[in-house]
């Protein structure tokens, strides 16, 4: 058993492509339209290139409370490894990215905190080397 697809619920598909291709850097592996939504998904240039996050529209009213409860919360709802955070924090920061805080020690990480644009939290760590 291995993960290959995992999910993230977006407010607007557009334009978190945008966000996390542009942004991010991460590449678009999918667009295929299913009825008003698309089956939509982006691969890291730094990773294996079938495993995909899934960007999924956040349609569900469930799945919509749950998502605005952990944004209030300041709870990410996904986590991307970095090599150097702090090079990050300042690439992002220069695109307008708007984290809660700097980089931050956390025990054997060090973490920073991001709004996707689309309703998400997303963390940032740097495992200690």
């Amino acid at each position: 058993m291995r993960i290959k697809l995992t999910s993230i619920m977006v407010d607007d598909q557009d334009r978190a492509l945008r966000f996390y291709t542009e942004v991010l850097g991460f590449r678009k592996k999918h667009e295929i339209p299913v009825g008003a939504y698309k089956w939509l998904t982006v691969v890291s240039p730094e990773g294996p290139d079938d495993l995909e996050l899934s960007l999924e529209p956040n349609a569900n009213p469930a799945a919509k409370t749950f998502q605005e409860a952990m944004f209030a919360q300041s709870i990410p709802l996904a986590a991307f490894e970095v090599a150097d955070i702090e090079r990050e924090y300042a690439r992002l920061k220069e695109h307008g990215v708007v984290f809660t805080g700097e980089p931050t020690n956390a025990g054997p990480v060090t973490i920073a905190v991001f709004s996707d644009t689309c309703g998400n939290l997303i963390q940032l760590y740097q495992p200690e080397n």
